[in-house]
Formats: structure tokens, C-alpha cells, sequence
């Protein structure tokens, strides 16, 4: 497996902050991303990959370590998290195309975000980290191409919340690529997704150490936070695949249980995700995103007034919309919704149905389900 090292651009310069959507600025924010591959002569070859919530730009191949991210970058973030997919000879590959992952800004793994250091203050940026939307996400990645020269991607692929990206890149900067892959991702917010969003954020608010954003880092909420991971794990993973992970746990008692007890593997297998991930992940950061996420509007923040009217903007690209079948999260009604307001606006747009009892994260664990649909379209238009 390659080994391959976290690239840093900063998106500012003294005087010129990164403006964000909702009205705040960045004095100092900088972008961690990884490449992989070789970007052609003419620049035509590149592919933007948008990780999901809780990934990082570590997309590929290996890497035991990310300057300034410390202890949370655990074990399992050393091989890539879309490994699976992107490589020579794989569903994106990289004999061909170039590809270009990026951490969230407002991420914790070496993007600015409210666990960096604030030059003016010394501390952490806490609680004082401003407001984030998508289409935060959208600008820092542009500006990202702009410093690698390319000025039109051959496609913009993500799954879940990296899906929603791909929508927004597409119709704020239609102009910046041709071919658009959203994955397991829908135009809007949901009412179920809104409420588990905010159990989530309620969960982190009301833990005692998270002391309103300004907890010590070496006691952060991460009861608060681990309670926010189970409640988001079950709609990632279908029962029966949780069930049959479950099978391999051993039911044992927990320090932050006093007079329950653990009465099964499956209590057991969710308890264990739940440790792992506050072991890997900031709450401010998770805080950030889910807020960015309940207060999706894809009409407004590409400046119009309707869906319909910001999906008219897509009208010239080729769009591949993947539905899984046994998705909980994002409900393959979504993707319908989706399909029809690409057809309203005239988009080549066509539609793959996933089958499979993996759930929603089918996207990260089965790449051979999806390989053949990539390279079909990947290729036909190189």
C-alpha cells in the first residue's frame, strides 16, 4: 500500500480573510487535502472526492500521521477511508485520473477548525469557531483547484453529507465540472434527519465537560459526544449488518453504567463504535457540521429562490445518482426526489439502485457494487 502524506493550502492572506456564508470570517484558516495520481497536461483528469461527516482527506493509500492532529489521529485513520475505491486498477483510478480530497474546513484533522489554534488568542478557537455552511465547504475547495490550476474538474463525487456537496458545487460553480456522482444523499433536510441531528446536538450540549464550547482538551464532553455517535451509527448501519457485526462482542459492563447492566452483544458492539470514534473525533467539530447540515438550503446559498431554480444550473452536466436500497439514513426516497428535480431541469441524469443489507454504509464497505457503474461513466467521457 502507498504510503502518502497530508498537503496544507492556506486560504488566507494578511487583509483578506475567508468570508463564510453566514456572515462570520477566518482571519487565518488553512485547508488540509491529500492527491493521488498524476494531473494530465491539460489538467482535464481531476476528480474531487467530498468526504462525509466524521471522514478526513485521507481518501487513499496510507498515512501513519497528519501534522498538528496529535493523538486523534488513531490507528484507524492510517488507511485511507475510500480505499476501497480509489487506486491503480480500482472504480477511480488512479492511472488515469488524479484525485483530490479534502478535510471539511472547520474539521479536526488538519483543516482550520474550533480545535486549531487561534494566532490572536494562543488558545483553541473553542466556542468563538464561527458558524459554517456547505457552501463554506464548496468555496474552499474551489480555492483549492484554483491553486492546483484546474479550472474544470472531470467529476465531483461524494456520498452522504460529501453528496450534498457535490449538488452544491454543481450549482454554484457549474462552470467548474462536467460529471457529478452523489451517493446515498438527498436535496434537503428531512424531518427524521432533523430530529437525530438535533438528539445528536443535544446530546454534546448538555454534557457537563462541554462547558459551552470551551472545554479543557484534556477532559472534552465525550460522554455527550459518544451518545451523539450511537444515535447517528444506527441509521449508517442496517440492523441485520449491526447484528451480525455484533456477533463477535462480549458483552461487558461499562464505567458510565451504574446500576444497568449490558445485556447483550449488540449494547456491546455500539458501546465499543461509540469509544472508538470520541477517541478520533472533536465535539465542536461534529457540533459545526451537524449545524451546517440542519440548516441546509441549497436554493439559498447558491443565490436563488427555489430548488427548481438552482437545479437549472446542472441542466449541462452528467449526473450518476446512486440509491442503497437498505439506506436508513438517506431513504432512497431522497434520491427520488432528487432524480425528478434533475429531469425538471433537464440534466442527463440516470439512476443506480444499490441492493445490498449493508445499509447506508454500503457506500464505504462494498466498492465492487459500485465499480462497474464508475468506470462505465468515468471512462466514456475521458
Amino acid at each position: 500500500m502507498e504510503t502518502v502524506q497530508t498537503q496544507f493550502l492556506s486560504l488566507t492572506q494578511p487583509g483578506k480573510p475567508f468570508r463564510l456564508f453566514h456572515g462570520g470570517t477566518l482571519a487565518h484558516a488553512r485547508l488540509a487535502y491529500e492527491t493521488y495520481g498524476q494531473l494530465n497536461a491539460d489538467k482535464s483528469n481531476a476528480i474531487l472526492v467530498f468526504h462525509a461527516l466524521s471522514a478526513s482527506q485521507h481518501a487513499a493509500g496510507f498515512n501513519p500521521e497528519v501534522d498538528g492532529v496529535g493523538a486523534r489521529w488513531t490507528e484507524e485513520c492510517h488507511v485511507g477511508w475510500w480505499d476501497g475505491f480509489i487506486g491503480p486498477g480500482k472504480a477511480i483510478d488512479t492511472k488515469r485520473f488524479f484525485v483530490i480530497c479534502a478535510n471539511w474546513l472547520g474539521g479536526c484533522y488538519g483543516s482550520t477548525g474550533p480545535s486549531s489554534i487561534n494566532p490572536e488568542t494562543g488558545r483553541s478557537f473553542g466556542a468563538s469557531f464561527p458558524r459554517l455552511a456547505l457552501a463554506d465547504q464548496v468555496d474552499a475547495q474551489v480555492q483549492l483547484l484554483d491553486a492546483l490550476e484546474i479550472q474544470t474538474l472531470h467529476a465531483a463525487i461524494g456520498a452522504s453529507l460529501g453528496g450534498i456537496l457535490t449538488l452544491s458545487l454543481a450549482m454554484r460553480y457549474p462552470e467548474r465540472v462536467r460529471i457529478v456522482l452523489p451517493m446515498a444523499t438527498g436535496p434537503q433536510v428531512t424531518p427524521l434527519q432533523r430530529l437525530h441531528n438535533f438528539e445528536q446536538i443535544f446530546a454534546i450540549e448538555t454534557d457537563p465537560d462541554f462547558k459551552g464550547g470551551d472545554y479543557d482538551p484534556h477532559r472534552p464532553p465525550h460522554r455527550g459526544l459518544a451518545v451523539a455517535r450511537m444515535i447517528g451509527h444506527k441509521t449508517y448501519v442496517s440492523l441485520a449488518a449491526m447484528q451480525e457485526r455484533a456477533r463477535d462482542e462480549i458483552a461487558t459492563t461499562s464505567d458510565d453504567l451504574s446500576w444497568y447492566k449490558l445485556s447483550s452483544t449488540l449494547e456491546s458492539y455500539m458501546l465499543h463504535q461509540a469509544q472508538k470514534f470520541v477517541q478520533r473525533f472533536d465535539a465542536n467539530t461534529y457540533l459545526r457540521i451537524t449545524d451546517a447540515w440542519q440548516r441546509l438550503n441549497l436554493a439559498a446559498e447558491a443565490g436563488c429562490e427555489t430548488l427548481e431554480e438552482a437545479f437549472l444550473r446542472c441542466r449541462n452536466h452528467k449526473f450518476l445518482v446512486f440509491s442503497i436500497d437498505s439506506d436508513v439514513c438517506f431513504y432512497p426516497e431522497e434520491q427520488a426526489e432528487l432524480m425528478d428535480l434533475l429531469k425538471k431541469a433537464g440534466a442527463d441524469a440516470t439512476r443506480i439502485t444499490v441492493h445490498t443489507e449493508k445499509g447506508h454504509d454500503s457506500f464505504l464497505l462494498e466498492p465492487n457494487l459500485f465499480q462497474p457503474y464508475f468506470r462505465a461513466l468515468l471512462m466514456e467521457t475521458i
